[in-house]
């Protein structure tokens, strides 16, 4: 009887002293640097109002919460591509300008996709994460969204960095 509770005291002292280092070593992996390329915006939905700036404005809300979100889950550096002519859009860039701006910046992977209202209160995300070096995409995520208003926008971008960072955290660029 003591010596089965000396090994279990010993296996509970070896998983209490290993688990840590082996959850740090988790966490020591060098973050993998990601170009995102600023979401596209389409607006079909008909609507008389022109709502061009405030939809301009919730685009880089979105995007400026999008990066902050990567970053400050760790396993992720924001690297700001160069494109000529800017800025880096994949409606005005053609890929391989894309790929190789980002490549440029020092990424393993590129972000991009864009948003589409399709009707007063039906809006259309598609995101893609591409991997530079193979030029092949990695994750696609398509969603759509309620309400054309800063909280759905909200909303709608932590989905997005929810899925990416689930969908990306085995990614290795090997």
């Amino acid at each position: 009887m003591k010596q089965r509770r000396a090994i279990a005291a010993l296996s509970l002292a070896l998983v209490v002293v290993l688990c840590p280092h082996a959850h740090a070593a988790d966490n020591e992996r060098d973050p993998v640097s990601i170009a995102l390329i600023d979401l596209d915006y389409r607006d079909t939905s008909g609507e008389p109002t022109d709502q061009s700036e405030a939809h301009q404005a919730r685009l880089r809300g979105f995007m400026d919460a999008l990066r902050d979100d990567l970053a400050r889950d760790g396993r992720f550096r924001i690297v700001d591509p160069k494109c000529d002519p800017a800025p880096c859009s994949i409606d005005q860039t053609d890929s391989q300008s894309l790929l190789d701006a980002a490549k440029a910046a020092g990424a393993k992977l590129l972000l991009y996709g864009g948003i589409h209202k399709a009707s007063t209160l039906i809006q259309f995300a598609d995101v893609l994460v591409a991997d530079v070096d193979k030029d092949q995409v990695v994750v696609q995520r398509s969603l759509n969204f309620r309400g054309d208003d800063d909280r759905s926008w909200m909303r709608a971008e932590k989905f997005v960095a929810r899925q990416l960072t689930e969908a990306l955290a085995n990614w290795s660029p090997e």
